[in-house]
């Protein structure tokens, strides 16, 4: 099979592998999309932050099962699957407690483990989702991981019915997020400087937009008669950070989603005083975050608005990886269809 293997910084190559074959408790699935997100784009081209090379990428897969490993049950031959990409230890404190995400040895198909860039993928069955009666598209089951993000997010929020919510960033993750939080039945006002992504937005459900850096985020809700309980802050930009912190009011719940660059002098004792909660969010809890993912994906029918066109693995670098880099991408999703030999238009509609 091919497969798209990190040598190092900068050295990405379409190598021939061997399929692999599933272990115990593992299942071996025949990739049939393969999301590629910024997380992919930093470790080929800006440094190893959680990578392990020699390793094949893609860790937001969808797929079809090929074989399973012994002692597997509740999957078939043939059954259409997402898989969470993240391997837990089922054993330590935060497993226990079902914070998966928070394993003291928790490592990542993509990164540590051979990906889903790839003819074929190993994952354990514990995270392996069988999702052939959900009525989705291959291409649209290959945006369940990023989904799961989003919902996981908005989980940790507490966001709920009857408040107000702004999402600044609609990107990758922040559109997943607006997705996850209009369904709680919150109002969010979307904030982004493309006016066609704050458009994008309004599709999804938000209440409203605001184009950065026209006016403080205030200020729009002053006028929208919005008064923001929740901010999720996705651009991970010192700008973004300084507009979600001005227009905080005393008991905010405040979201860093986007890993901010740099380190920034923070007004703790503001936060303090006003006694803003503060809650970080990373990756997604397979047991909980799943099902709802598929739920949400197929709450639309159409999600050629977030991606429109797969590209074969040959396009992997040019056409995903580096405008990713460069913050050119031309869709808020990039699919990779390992079998394609040229680009074709994504299918979203189950026997589409």
């Amino acid at each position: 099979m091919r497969a798209a293997v990190l040598h190092s910084v900068g050295d990405l190559r379409i190598d021939e592998k061997p399929v692999p074959e599933p272990g115990p408790g593992e299942v071996l699935i025949r990739v049939t999309v393969c999301g590629v997100c910024g997380s992919d784009a930093t470790e080929f081209g800006r440094g190893l932050v959680l990578a392990q090379p020699p390793v094949t990428l893609g860790h937001e897969f969808a797929g079809v099962v090929e074989a399973l490993g012994p002692g597997v049950e509740g999957l078939e031959v043939g059954s259409s699957v997402v898989c969470g990409a993240g391997v837990s230890c089922g054993e330590c404190k935060p497993c226990r407690e079902g914070r998966t995400n928070l394993c003291r040895n928790y490592s990542t198909i993509g990164f540590h483990h051979d990906g889903g860039l790839a003819g074929y993928v190993v994952a354990p069955a514990s995270i392996v989702l069988d999702v052939s009666d959900s009525g989705l598209a291959s291409d649209s089951l290959g945006m369940a991981q990023p989904m799961a993000i989003g919902v996981h997010a908005t989980r940790r929020s507490g966001l709920r019915e009857g408040q107000d919510a702004v999402i600044v960033g609609i990107g990758g993750i922040g559109a997943f997020i607006t997705v996850a939080a209009v369904a709680t039945g919150a109002r969010i006002l979307a904030v982004d400087r493309d006016p066609e992504r704050l458009e994008l937005a309004k599709r999804l459900g938000a209440h409203a937009g605001l184009e950065a850096g026209t006016m403080p985020i205030a200020e729009r809700l002053d006028e929208l008669g919005m008064d923001a309980d929740v901010f999720f802050e996705v651009s991970g930009s010192a700008p973004g950070l300084a507009s979600v912190l001005e227009a905080a009011k005393p008991g905010s719940t405040i979201v860093p989603v986007g890993v901010q660059r740099g380190e920034h002098a923070l007004p703790l004792g503001k936060w303090t005083l006003s006694e803003y909660t503060i809650i970080g969010t990373v990756a997604h809890v397979f047991r909980d975050d799943f099902p709802e993912a598929i739920r949400l994906l197929a709450s639309r029918d159409d999600w050629s608005d977030i991606a429109h066109e797969v590209l074969p693995m040959d396009d992997l670098i040019e056409g995903a990886l580096n405008p990713l880099l460069s913050g050119g991408s031309e869709q808020i999703k990039t699919l990779i269809d390992p079998w394609a030999t040229e680009r074709r238009p994504a299918v979203h509609r189950a026997g589409g």
